[in-house]
């Protein structure tokens, strides 16, 4: 009897079911040898195409990475310490601002004191002067008036002796009793 004709798709020309002629292709014992022969020589392969090209390129991309990563955190660090340095030095450049800001409004103010010093000891001296002045100017009037209270004295008591006794005393006299009144 013939064989029925399989097309390409491999279903029996017939139209029928294909034929139930053995097990599962891996599983058939006649095949075991050439799939462990096939099996090791692609694990070798793939073992070989590993160990030279995978792995290499791998290890170069790691290593790259690191070499990065380590510039990156020796820059970083330098960074760290150039912040930090520059921090100091703005800390620095702050305390020298505020003691010399500190040293010139002391200065100003010592200036400022000397010169207030200086404008109270010039009024001081400016009120001295015209208080000397006043004094010398009241004396002087003192004396010019009690000078003519001498004269106004003397002509008063010579017009009262004068109304009372009805004689005119003369200036001599008055003037006088008035020196003897007036000190005594």
């Amino acid at each position: 009897m013939a064989t029925p004709a399989t097309t390409t798709t491999g279903t029996v020309a017939t139209g029928g079911p294909p034929a139930a002629g053995g097990a599962f292709p891996p599983f058939q014992t006649e095949t075991f040898a050439s799939q462990l022969l096939w099996l090791a020589i692609t694990f070798g392969f793939l073992y070989w195409l590993a160990d030279k090209v995978i792995v290499p390129r791998l290890g170069a991309i790691l290593a790259d990475r690191a070499s990065r990563i380590g510039g990156d955190l020796n820059e970083a660090a330098a960074m760290k310490a150039k912040a930090e340095e520059a921090g100091a030095a703005y800390e620095k450049s702050l305390a020298e601002a505020r003691a010399k800001s500190q040293a010139i409004a002391q200065e100003t103010r010592d200036k400022v004191n000397a010169q207030s010093n200086e404008r109270r000891k010039a009024v001081e001296a400016e009120l001295a002067a015209k208080l000397a002045q006043a004094e010398e100017t009241i004396v002087a009037a003192r004396t010019s008036a009690m000078s003519n209270v001498a004269a106004i004295a003397a002509e008063t008591a010579a017009v009262i002796v004068e109304r009372l006794t009805g004689v005119k005393p003369t200036a001599a006299v008055t003037a006088a009793a008035v020196k003897s009144t007036t000190q005594g």
